[in-house]
């Protein structure tokens, strides 16, 4: 599911008006930009506060970024002819095979040389904390030899929380790109490997966004101690 020409035109077109929208109502600071190369298939990995995360990050980001998204914003009329033009890639959760499917699309996207957008928490966070990471963004950056960049995002959630239906303009928002993590493809068991590398991901995102990383021996622990 590669973005057509037309609906590479039309994604340029909503960025260079979505752009200049957001840096007029929002004081948006972005550091680390350097780290998205100007060529060659990158996976972005953001921490999810907000529904403004998915604009937040391609206005930051010079090249089209298609974006893992609900595949409930395809079923709208409203939305959905925007989200395909501009080549973002339905997930239906819940599903197994759409999730096989969404992830077929996305390494479709990376194979063309393109970037793809996908929050490893999978959902929202609506504590606070981030969350444990899916194994989705490893998967593709393993598939298809692609680096993966950690994205930390600061102040979307006082934007617009995952319980309010209109955002709230004149808020700082923080936008940092980290160092690209490349995946050892040398690796005995891939399996353990996308596990750490993971892990690896999550905490450098925590350091990014300033949020607690509700990690497995996080887990552990408050198990154990809620078991004594």
């Amino acid at each position: 599911m590669h973005a057509t020409s037309s609906g590479t035109r039309l994604y340029r077109l909503a960025r260079n008006v979505l752009a200049p929208a957001l840096r007029a109502a929002y004081d948006i600071d972005i550091e680390g930009r350097s780290h998205i190369p100007a060529v060659g298939p990158v996976v972005l990995a953001p921490n999810h506060r907000s529904f403004m995360d998915s604009l937040f990050v391609p206005a930051a980001v010079p090249r089209p970024v298609s974006f893992l998204a609900k595949a409930e914003y395809f079923d709208k009329r409203t939305t959905a002819w925007m989200f395909r033009a501009t080549g973002q890639i339905p997930v239906r959760r819940g599903s197994p095979a759409g999730a096989r499917q969404a992830l077929a699309a996305a390494r479709e996207v990376l194979d063309g040389g393109g970037i793809v957008g996908i929050y490893p928490e999978g959902t929202r966070s609506r504590d606070g904390l981030l969350h444990r990471g899916n194994l989705g963004p490893a998967r593709l950056a393993f598939a298809t030899n692609t680096p993966i960049i950690p994205v930390g995002l600061i102040g979307t959630a006082a934007v617009q929380a995952p319980d309010k239906r209109l955002p709230r303009v004149g808020q700082p928002v923080a936008v940092r790109f980290g160092a690209p993590i490349w995946p050892d493809l040398g690796v005995a068991n891939q399996r353990v490997y996308l596990r750490e590398l993971t892990e690896e991901l999550m905490h450098r995102i925590a350091s990014l966004c300033e949020q607690e990383y509700v990690s497995r021996s996080t887990l552990e622990k408050c198990a154990a101690a809620s078991s004594s």
